[in-house]
Parts: structure tokens; sequence; C-alpha cells
């Protein structure tokens, strides 16, 4: 009883600053950023913004906190807060390969299927299907007699459009949530340019996919940006394998090797493309086919490789504001606390009822995938203040930190602000749509305080907004 009224104490003196909030003292709005609000044309019944101080509550900054409002990939520290909170530092994911219990190995011969069981794993990688396939080439297997079965029941997942979103099914950003896939379901395409033309290379090349490119070098344009005339398409070739086809113009003053990212496979197909592709420069052979099933409850364990940790994946999320790991970390909470129910939307719960227990209001929360890429999702600026005491107060502190980008240091916040008060001190995570820009994290003033901080703008003008969000961080930076 006595830790329950604890609790409960740590929550409402986190709570009653927000709470008193429209009696707090407040500033007046910083004249850098009203100035560029007036220039993106943006007004401030368009704006949401909360500045507070983390240590004894007093709140510089708010305006339309209790708004409900579009968060973009902000939303991410949602998912973030919930899942250090209900799965714990320590979580990592497993990726297994099995063999039924009778399967006894013959002259290098494994009788029978090989199961393969998919965890979620967010950060299974090709290099580390590399390495679980040269265990089994290790334990003297060289061919497989029977099916590769996948077996993907850790989650249950609604059909994924990955088109759906923006139209551009092609775009790593729209990779869906799976328990079984690699690379997060995008391959890296290498362009080498020549004076005479380019080479484009995928190493290794999945089993199921060629390159079709038509790609011509002319005289006109810059190459700040490559991929700027350059376009795909994926079609059924000949034989069945799917084409991606790359076509376009590349500037002759581009001379620099690059890389450009696709995801032109489902992931089931992108992870049976690798295997085959993997398994046989391993000198590995296959009888049978690849299909969906389960694991039996008696297989015989051939070998497992476990994810980085769960700080160590958010790292990953949040500095670089990965998608399909925040689908995958939404899947992966739902699929733990409620199995064999809709991953996602029983994620959704999970994550609310986690901020709910931590005394962070969600009555106006809405939750489509956990990772901001959605025209649904809602939030308002005092959820979000109320977050980030709480987790600046909570045992996970350092781990949820850790893992935002640090304004002119790293991440997708490395080329801001150099050289201004608030360079590396600022830990902010940033998020952008159309009609959209978000910002939350938190930053340290020069007078040793450190703020949350917060500002949500959704204008049909809020792409030209960054100076806002700078403007902001500057303000509070520099006190």
């Amino acid at each position: 009883m006595k830790r329950i009224t604890s609790r409960l104490t740590r929550q409402l003196v986190l709570l009653l600053p927000l709470a008193l909030a429209p009696h707090a003292h407040s500033e007046e709005w910083p004249a850098t950023l009203d100035a560029s609000l007036t220039r993106a044309g943006i007004p401030r019944s368009a704006v949401a913004v909360l500045v507070q101080d983390v240590a004894d509550g007093p709140l510089l900054l708010e305006h339309r906190s209790t708004e409900p409002m579009n968060p973009a990939s902000v939303m991410k520290l949602v998912t973030t807060f919930a899942a250090l909170d209900q799965l714990g530092p320590a979580f990592s994911w497993t990726t297994r390969l099995s063999s039924g219990a009778g399967a006894r190995l013959q002259d290098g011969v494994l009788p029978g299927d090989l199961f393969v069981t998919g965890g979620g794993d967010p950060r299974l990688s090709r290099e580390r299907l590399w390495l679980l396939l040269r265990d089994l080439r290790a334990q003297g297997i060289r061919r497989i007699a029977g099916d590769v079965v996948t077996d993907r029941s850790f989650f249950k997942l609604p059909p994924h459009d990955p088109g759906s979103f923006d139209r551009r099914p092609l775009r790593p950003y729209n990779v869906g949530a799976d328990a079984l896939t690699v690379d997060y379901g995008a391959i890296n395409v290498h362009f080498r340019p020549s004076p005479d033309g380019v080479s484009v290379a995928i190493d290794p090349l999945p089993s199921g996919l060629a390159l079709d490119t038509r790609i011509r070098r002319t005289g006109n344009g810059s190459c700040v940006d490559p991929t700027a005339q350059l376009g795909a398409t994926t079609v059924t070739g000949s034989g069945g394998e799917t084409l991606l086809r790359i076509d376009g113009n590349l500037p002759s003053t581009c001379t620099e090797a690059f890389d450009w990212n696709f995801a032109p496979l489902p992931p089931d197909r992108l992870f049976e493309g690798l295997f085959r592709s993997l398994w046989r420069d391993l000198g590995g052979e296959l009888d049978g086919r690849f299909r969906d099933g389960r694991t039996p409850p008696d297989a015989l364990l051939l070998a497992e490789s476990r994810s980085p940790s769960l700080p160590e994946v958010l790292r990953d999320m949040n500095k670089w504001s990965n998608n399909v790991i925040a689908r995958t970390l939404l899947a992966t909470l739902g699929a733990t606390a409620e199995p064999g129910e809709d991953s996602p939307t029983a994620g959704a719960r999970r994550v609310l009822r986690s901020l709910s227990a931590n005394g962070i209001d969600t009555e106006q929360l809405v939750i489509e995938n956990g990772a901001g890429l959605s025209r649904s999702e809602r939030l308002t600026a005092r959820s979000l203040g109320q977050l980030l005491l709480a987790a600046w107060h909570g045992r996970t502190m350092p781990e949820l930190i850790a893992s935002l980008p640090i304004v002119g240091i790293d991440g997708t916040a490395s080329k801001r602000l150099a050289g201004s008060p608030a360079q590396g001190s600022a830990h902010i995570k940033t998020g952008t749509l159309d009609g959209v820009r978000s910002m939350a994290g938190y930053v340290l003033a020069r007078n040793g305080h450190r703020y949350a901080v917060v500002l949500l703008i959704n204008h049909p003008n809020a792409g030209a907004s960054r100076d806002s969000q700078d403007a902001v961080l500057e303000w509070v930076a520099g006190r």
C-alpha cells in the first residue's frame, strides 16, 4: 500500500504544475518566434507550444496546450516512453532456426523442413541472417531436403498497403511491421557514375529481384541531390521475377558514388530472396519451397540470433526517425501483452495504459501506428509535456534521452543551429508531414536548468516553419 501511495504522490507532483497551467506564470512569446511565424504566414491559432522547467515546474510559455494536434514523428516519443516502461531496457527480440524433433543430419542433408521463427526483430540485418545460415553450415548442414517454413505468428497484423499513405510504395518509410523482415524491409542500391554512364548494383541481390536501369547522363542540372531527376517503378519480368526499373536523368556534374534505398518487395519475399541468395553463396542447397506455417512446439533449435537491446534499437528509431522500427515496436507491445489479438491495436491499448498509469492525460490521444506517419494520430502539447516530465523523473530517463537527436551533433538534428547556444544542449525529436511541423524534447539552458519543450504546428504553411523551431530552441538555451 505504501508503494502505491508513493507512486500516486509522484504522479500528482508531476501533474500539478500542468493542471494549474492556465493560472501559472507564463512569459510573453519570444519575438523571434513571432517573427518567424509571421514570415511563414502561420497564425498563432495553428500553433501549440509549451516550455516548462523539469525540476520545479514553472511554465515559461504555454499556448493552446490542450488542443489535439497531429504530431507527425514526434509520436515516436509516446511509443518510446511506453516501450521502456512496459518492456524494460533489457528487452530484445530473437530469431530462431529449428528442425523437426526427429530430424537427424545424414551426410550433410537435413531431412524434413527448416523452421524459421520470427520474433519481430526490427534490427535483423542481412549480416546477422548470414551468420545464422553460417551456423547451419558449421553444423555440417549442406542441403535442406524439405521446405523452409516461415513462422510469422508472433504478430497478428491487418493487411498493409505501402502506397496508402502517400502513393509512394517503394519508399522504405512506408514498409509495414512484420515478424520476420530483414534490413527494415528495404534494399540498398549503389550507383557509381562514370563519364559515359552509371553502373548500378545491389549486393547481395535477393533471389527473385532483378535490376532494369535506363539512366541517361545529361549536361543539365546540379548534383545537390543526384536522385532528383531519377524515378523507380516495379514490374513483373518474363520469368515471374520482380524488376526494379530505375530511369531518368543523372547530370554529368554527378561524379561521386551514391546510394538510394528502395522497398521493391514485401517483407516475406525479401526475406525469402535474401535467404536463398545467402544460402547459395554459402554453398547450401534447398530442395523445397518457402511457405508460411507454425514451428512445432517440440522443434529442435539449431541456431538463433538475438537483437541489440531495446535502448540501442530506440536510438536507431529516434535518431533517424525510423518508421519501420516504430511500427514494429507498437506491434511488439501488443503481441507481448495480448497474444492472438490484432497486434497494433493491442499495442495502442497498452500504450494508453502505460501513459495513464504514469499520470499522463490520454483523453485526446489517438494512436494509429505509433510512428507518426499518419493523418489521424493526435495528441496535445500538454500531454507531451506531462510525458517529458514523467520520463525525466522516471527510472529509464537516461535511455530515453540518449535516444534523441542532439541539436548540431547527430541524427536528424545534426545540421541544425551550429554555433548557437542550442548546439549540443538540446535533445529533440522532430516531425514533418505535409501541413505539420512538430518538435518535443529537452533543452539545457545557460542558467543550468533543463526545460521540457513542445512546439506543434498544423497549417498548410507548416513546411516553412523550421525557423520557428530554431527560435524556440535558441530562446530556451540562451536563458
